[in-house]
């Protein structure tokens, strides 16, 4: 809020109806992570494949 109002000087109506993207990029934030794309979702299930271990195979 001090941001909104006090930095950018902008009214409390103003602020109240802002997103928190289009208040983000008033601020001039960095966009955050990269989105997983397919490669690292293929990674990512290669080194975490959704299969159980022998030991826990023989539990059930």
């Amino acid at each position: 809020m001090r941001a909104g109002l006090h930095g950018l000087r902008l009214s409390p109506e103003a602020f109240w109806s802002l997103t928190p993207a289009e208040l983000q990029m008033m601020l001039g934030a960095t966009a955050g992570a990269k989105p997983l794309l397919r490669d690292g979702l293929e990674a990512l299930m290669a080194a975490y494949p959704d299969t159980l271990k022998e030991d826990e195979d023989a539990r059930r």
